[in-house]
């Protein structure tokens, strides 16, 4: 038997403290399958494009135009798997609730721990910890592999240089407040497709529809979506036009996520299992 599961036995129904339901919460997200299978690909991702795609600049540094070449930042570039890595730490954040639900087990757990507001507490602090752990690990990986690739007479960045530390540090804690927008979204929506699809579209496709509307417009929404603020806070050589600051941006999205937490959270205090 467990730690976690004498615990539980020792312990009344009902009476959980919060460092036990944390360590509960710790024991359901590692026995999820998809959680190793998506850090994995996030590694990969993160890593294995920055790779890919840095090495290719050496050859081709004769071939590219003045400005292009004044106008590349190699610490922005080697965050390419950002793409990929922001759906992959959203749909880890999306099943981390989700997954209890398709199962049934969120009645079993909903019984054990009544208090619903301290129960996603734990899922966020949890999930949020794993997540934020993750992502800074690989994005300093993917930086520091992605300039060792990046040889003369391409220029390389150092963490040293201005701006550089601050958009490595950013671009886990971008991975690391997506994964809590999806445990937003899947305490709200409850359904792993349905949250999964709503990520998406603001991810993904909310940026592509405002393109078709006037410049002032774009210039104005534009600046408050997720892709806009990690375009802006990864680059240590221009800020990006129309945009917010990068430590703007990263409250924003801070918002975004403590406040679909809360709206969840509510859902889940007045909603039946």
């Amino acid at each position: 038997m467990t730690q976690i599961q004498l615990t539980a036995a020792s312990t009344p129904r009902g009476h959980y403290g919060f460092s036990q339901v944390a360590r509960m919460e710790w024991a359901k997200l590692r026995s999820l399958r998809s959680t190793t299978w998506i850090l994995l690909i996030l590694a990969a991702g993160m890593i294995g494009l920055a790779i890919l795609l840095l090495s290719q600049y050496p050859s081709n540094w004769a071939h590219m135009t003045a400005a292009e070449r004044a106008s590349f930042d190699p610490t922005e570039t080697g965050f390419v798997g950002l793409a990929l890595g922001q759906l992959a730490v959203g749909v880890l954040g999306v099943l981390t609730i989700t997954s209890e639900y398709s199962s049934g087990m969120i009645r079993a757990t909903l019984s054990a721990v009544p208090r619903r507001g301290m129960l996603l507490t734990a899922k966020a602090v949890v999930t949020g910890a794993l997540m934020l752990a993750a992502g800074e690990v690989l994005a300093f990986g993917a930086f520091l592999a992605g300039q060792a690739v990046l040889a003369a007479p391409a220029p390389h960045a150092t963490l040293g240089q201005p701006g550089v530390l601050r958009a490595v540090l950013l671009a886990g804690a971008y991975l690391w407040l997506i994964g809590l927008i999806g445990l937003g979204l899947g305490t709200v929506i409850r359904h792993t497709a349905g949250a999964i699809g709503t990520l998406v579209g603001v991810v993904f496709v909310l940026p592509l529809i405002t393109l078709a509307m006037p410049d002032s417009i774009q210039h104005t929404a534009t600046q408050f979506f997720p892709e806009a603020i990690a375009e802006n806070s990864l680059t240590a050589v221009k800020p990006v036009a129309y945009s917010l600051t990068p430590w703007a941006g990263l409250g924003m999205l801070g918002l975004y996520a403590a406040a679909l937490l809360v709206i969840g959270g509510w859902l889940l205090a007045r909603r039946d299992a």
